[in-house]
């Protein structure tokens, strides 16, 4: 798969893209058998599925967010929401001096809390400008639709889903033994204060055993179908 675009500017010229896709991830741990770059793997891969469907301006990935739970590892970098956000705004005026005034967010790190605020910001300002996606029912019927065994809180990191996603678009990305680190911490209530740390030792929580390639190429398809509802709540 192809982490950064490879579109042209006469691509863009010739499609005329009415709404562009902005993949945001994150550089965090994933245990030690996936990458750190695990979350914008996954969106990445998502909005690759969505450009090959609907005519969007699929945009490089925000590589780095908010992680700032995941502190007690090795490898993991934070940004302040402030400064995620700042960014969107960059990205959004840019686009918008092109002609191009809708945007879809395809977040890939659970963590980033802030981005609803951001996108009900956004079309407080010009309405119908911005969405995010996929949505948490996006999520569950995509989890449904795959026949995957576990749901999004059982399987919160490094697990079942993530696992499959990485295995069915960048299956070298997927270490030997990362199907052997399942974990169970359904309780969780100071994940804001104590960080991952405090319910985990190797950074898992989920059962990434029930992972596979066949199971993220169901969730994608699923949430490709999703995305069309995206697009008329947009107008497009």
């Amino acid at each position: 798969m192809d982490l950064i675009p490879l579109t042209t500017t006469a691509d863009v010229r010739e499609r005329r893209p009415a709404i562009a896709v902005l993949p945001i991830g994150s550089f965090e741990q994933h245990g030690p058998y996936l990458p750190l770059a695990t979350d914008t793997i996954v969106p990445v891969a998502i909005a690759n599925r969505l450009a090959a469907v609907y005519n969007v301006l699929v945009l490089p990935p925000i590589t780095m967010s908010c992680s700032q739970e995941h502190a007690a590892w090795p490898g993991t970098v934070s940004l302040t929401h402030t400064t995620v956000t700042a960014i969107i705004g960059d990205v959004v005026e840019s686009l918008s001096r092109q002609g191009i005034r809708k945007l879809a967010i395809v977040n890939g790190h659970g963590g980033n809390y802030f981005l609803s605020n951001v996108v009900q910001t956004a079309n407080t300002a010009h309405a119908k400008s911005m969405t995010l996606f996929p949505s948490h029912g996006e999520w569950r019927t995509a989890r449904k639709a795959a026949g995957l065994v576990t749901d999004d809180h059982e399987d919160m990191h490094a697990g079942e889903l993530e696992l499959s996603i990485l295995s069915a678009v960048l299956p070298a990305a997927v270490r030997n033994g990362a199907s052997s680190l399942d974990h169970a911490a359904d309780d969780r209530p100071f994940l804001l204060v104590d960080g991952m740390a405090a319910y985990t030792e190797h950074g898992v929580i989920g059962r990434p055993s029930e992972g596979t390639a066949a199971k993220g190429e169901a969730v994608l398809d699923s949430l490709v179908k999703s995305f069309a509802d995206h697009l008329q709540a947009l107008g497009v």
